[in-house]
């Protein structure tokens, strides 16, 4: 095993819980609007605000806003950390074959049947006749596919697609490949540069012209528009730094992270600040530079998720590289916490709503159940998967009959 394989397992656990932790508490956050929105009514705001509860506690607005501007850009990072070698064993073919299988499913299921037993509560908060019946002729006659969380699975496979069609491309220069690889992934400090200049050109013309909460959407294929090429260019990352080696660089457990990880923190920690002042003057001033504290804000956003996410690796390395086992479980079956957590966190935010508590209160007890429910539904999946891995396989081996490779399927583990 090597030196980074626990720190990377850990680290990926933490974020699944803070994925979790994000959505249960997003129902208690301050700057929710003081009303449901109407579910029929465009721009169909429940999709970004599904429950929205009396009880408020402005520190989870502080804790959402940190995590909404660096926690997906990381987990597509760690999804294109373990790209690279598995193309070399499977090949392109076989390893598209895994990923449409592993993901494509998933995503299918999530989105027509998982989704609309996720925000019927959502429906009937506003609703006159909260019958499922109602529910579903007002859920059929949307002129949109809401898709929840379950938008990374299939934007993951659009990017497994492009990583397969690079490795393909460059097989015949890999050499010359590899040498630009690592230039650039043996130097963190070059590597986190060069990260932000990418970013910044992506995102601040995006920026200008969409809200942060404006999703584009063909059918059941949406997306975040302005952050759409970040969440690209930190997975090429990830495959880039996986093909040089998970030994070296960033991941060199003697590595300036690790060496200097106070000082990666410190930073992480000021551009978060850097960040929330503008936008906390923009929201609260009247007659400030609006579009000077924009470029500022947006900046400071650019330069945040690429220091948190260096700092957390370089953490991690430092202080978690041994095993913790509940967190090592919750990584093992990371996969179907991510598919099954929001049915079970909107449902108890719906069932808390005329509880006589507290926010904090209610957070928590939506957070522990979640977490909980949705680790025991992936344990279970995870062994009915396994009595059924002959037709899985069998599914695996039509697509290789296609394309023409190996390739092997499992739902229990989302990186590979």
């Amino acid at each position: 095993m090597s030196k980074t394989s626990l720190p990377l397992k850990n680290l990926r656990g933490v974020l699944l819980l803070l994925i979790v932790a994000f959505h249960s508490v997003a129902a208690y956050i301050v700057t929710q609007p003081a009303t449901p929105p109407a579910f029929d009514l465009p721009p169909f705001d429940w999709r970004v605000f599904p429950i929205i509860d009396n009880e408020r506690w402005l520190g989870f607005d502080l804790f959402c806003a940190f995590q909404f501007l660096y926690l997906m850009q990381f987990m597509f990072f760690l999804s294109g950390l373990f790209v690279w070698p598995s193309l070399r064993r499977k090949g392109w073919k076989g390893f598209l074959a895994h990923r449409l299988v592993r993901l494509g499913i998933p995503f299918l299921i999530g989105v027509y049947l998982v989704m609309p037993i996720a925000f019927y509560p959502v429906y009937r908060v506003t609703a006159v006749d909260p019958s499922w019946s109602s529910f579903w002729a007002h859920w059929m006659a949307l002129p949109i596919t809401p898709t929840g969380p379950m938008w990374f699975l299939w934007f993951l496979i659009a990017l497994d697609c492009c990583a397969a069609a690079i490795y393909k491309l460059t097989s015949e220069s890999s050499n010359f490949v590899a040498g630009l690889i690592a230039k650039v992934a043996a130097r963190p400090r070059t590597l986190f540069v060069v990260l932000i200049l990418i970013t910044a050109v992506a995102y601040l013309p995006l920026s200008a012209l969409y809200s942060p909460w404006y999703w584009a959407q063909i059918g059941p294929f949406e997306v975040q528009a302005t952050f759409a090429p970040q969440y690209a260019i930190y997975f090429l990352v990830g495959l880039a730094v996986g093909a040089y080696g998970l030994d070296r660089g960033i991941f060199d457990a003697d590595g300036t992270l690790v060496r200097r990880w106070p000082r990666w923190t410190a930073g992480a920690i000021a551009a978060f600040f850097l960040w929330i002042i503008p936008a906390a003057l923009i929201a609260k001033v009247p007659d400030v530079p609006v579009k000077t504290l924009s470029v500022i804000g947006d900046l400071a956003l650019v330069i945040f998720a690429a220091a948190t996410c260096f700092s957390m690796t370089g953490l991690f390395q430092r202080f978690a590289r041994g095993r913790l086992p509940i967190i090592d479980d919750i990584s093992e079956h990371g996969y179907g916490l991510y598919f099954f957590h929001y049915p079970i966190l909107l449902w108890l935010q719906y069932a808390l709503l005329d509880l006589a508590v507290n926010a904090v209160a209610k957070g928590m007890i939506v957070l522990t159940g979640t977490v909980f429910a949705s680790w025991g539904a992936s344990v279970v999946t995870d062994r009915a998967l396994t009595a059924c891995r002959p037709l899985f396989t069998r599914g695996v081996l039509l697509i290789e009959a296609e394309l023409g490779a190996d390739g092997r399927f499992s739902l229990s583990k989302l990186f590979d």
